[in-house]
């Protein structure tokens, strides 16, 4: 007799233990960072845009997983979508025929991107990426790919390559045959286009690391650019799209710009299965695929499975049905006005940016004498961490779960679900609000966490 899997009895049994197994069987540094940090939080269940720990405390997810739950956790409709497939038993991955999600999925997304023409699904963002890589390179019969610097586009090899972060490719040369020109310089992009080794250019509309904006009128010029020299335009949307920004794709800001390749991931799971898609023009998919001899010469073993097809398709139902874009646009819109109006009143509060719900809120040296003194120890210690000192109290004390933009930043990045409304951003700024006055008024706990972080710094080096 089989022996039954009870899960339910697992988790209770050895939830407990969570920090300790990681610690011993996975990447040992992370729970050695979430109790340096006091993020070592114990979360029992989700819904929305919230969660709840042990004791029932609700927090507000102003991360979004990095952006994977665009809908929030456990939607209803993504929920029952898998439900039904698994309960249809179908003969999924045979590899050997052509089942009609994966085609429905791709005549869906198409459609929000009529320029273009195929999809090929993998299952994750760096894989999206990698493969838009591959085709601009065979389609093109050209090596080189040109990235903008601070991008981030993925970490396995090929889309380190286009990494625009040393810390991230330190140690793993050599990579591919790449060069990284500065986001929205026109000019270092048409000095690397007239070696006429250039592919494509892959480009994040809006930057994740900083929140950086691609300026008025760069993509369209730079894909011109591109096709003048025959290389190509990839619009890397894995955190930009569906919906991030108030538009579907973020490119989509910017009239006339129809890039040759959009990679997609993250919200297109539901927060579930892991999907990833390569959109890209019919020539060069008919170059890549030119003969049935090369019909496997590019393919992932768990690309288009029901399970992650069926998320895909229920995920943009919803974003139609209950108009998740628009929504993301008015609260983005609203969340970004608040904080904007608080820039005159703190002077630590240096800008804040973004479009939609992808917000970052930068902080930078201040005028008087005594919060620049505090402000010089930490840049002293590791710039950054005037930010991660917004971080914890936003968690520690208001129960919101945020993130600082990149290492070496004094930048909070703020990637909420797409479905936060007037309250949930309201409840944000409050939060803030009172974080920012603490730390002007010198705040004690604050700033003596500061000093811990200063130590712990120092220590590591």
């Amino acid at each position: 007799m089989t022996k039954g899997f009870d899960l339910a009895a697992l988790l209770a049994e050895r939830g407990a233990e969570r920090y300790e197994l990681h610690a011993k069987h996975l990447n040992h540094q992370l729970p050695r960072m979430l109790r340096t940090i006091g993020f070592d939080k114990v979360y029992e269940r989700a819904e929305g845009a919230h969660f709840w720990d042990t004791e029932g405390n609700d927090y507000l997810d102003m991360l979004a997983g990095f952006a994977v739950m665009g809908l929030g956790r456990h939607h209803p409709v993504v929920r029952k979508a898998l439900h039904d497939v698994l309960d249809a038993s179908l003969a999924d991955l045979t590899r050997f025929d052509c089942p009609p999600l994966p085609g429905l999925l791709a005549e869906k997304l198409l459609s929000y991107s009529p320029h273009l023409d195929r999809v090929f699904f993998g299952n994750s963002g760096t894989e999206a990426v990698e493969t838009a890589l591959k085709f601009a390179r065979y389609a093109t019969g050209r090596r080189r790919i040109l990235y903008c610097t601070h991008a981030f586009h993925g970490l396995t090899t090929g889309s380190l390559s286009v990494n625009g972060e040393d810390g991230f490719r330190k140690g793993f040369a050599p990579l591919l045959p790449d060069t990284a020109v500065p986001l929205g310089d026109l000019d270092a992009l048409a000095r690397e286009l007239m070696k006429g080794d250039v592919a494509a250019l892959i480009v994040e509309p809006v930057q994740g690391k900083g929140v950086h904006e691609a300026p008025p009128g760069y993509l369209l010029a730079a894909q011109q650019l591109l096709h003048r020299h025959k290389a190509l335009l990839i619009a890397d949307e894995v955190q930009t799209g569906l919906g991030r920004t108030g538009k579907f794709y973020a490119y989509q800001h910017e009239d006339g710009v129809e890039p040759d390749l959009v990679c997609v991931a993250k919200a297109l799971s539901g927060g579930y299965v892991p999907v990833g898609a390569t959109l890209g023009k019919d020539w060069i998919f008919q170059k890549v695929y030119s003969s049935m001899d090369r019909v496997q010469v590019h393919s992932a073993s768990f690309g288009s499975n029901a399970q992650a097809m069926a998320a895909g398709l229920a995920v943009l139902s919803v974003m139609e049905n209950e108009e998740i874009v628009a929504n993301a646009a008015a609260v983005g819109e609203r969340l970004k006005s608040r904080l904007a109006a608080l820039v005159d009143r703190y002077e630590l509060l240096a800008d804040v940016r973004g479009r939609g719900l992808m917000i970052g809120i930068e902080f930078g040296r201040p005028t008087s004498l005594k919060l620049r003194s505090r402000w010089t120890m930490l840049q002293a210690a590791r710039k950054g961490l005037f930010a991660q000192m917004v971080v914890v109290p936003l968690l520690q004390r208001h129960r919101i779960l945020t993130q600082v933009s990149g290492d070496h930043l004094e930048v909070i990045k703020l990637i909420p679900p797409l479905i936060i409304d007037t309250d949930d951003a309201d409840r944000f700024v409050d939060a803030f609000t009172d974080v920012m006055e603490d730390a002007h008024n010198g705040g004690g706990l604050m700033w003596d966490f500061g000093k811990t972080l200063v130590k712990q710094a120092v220590s590591h080096r």
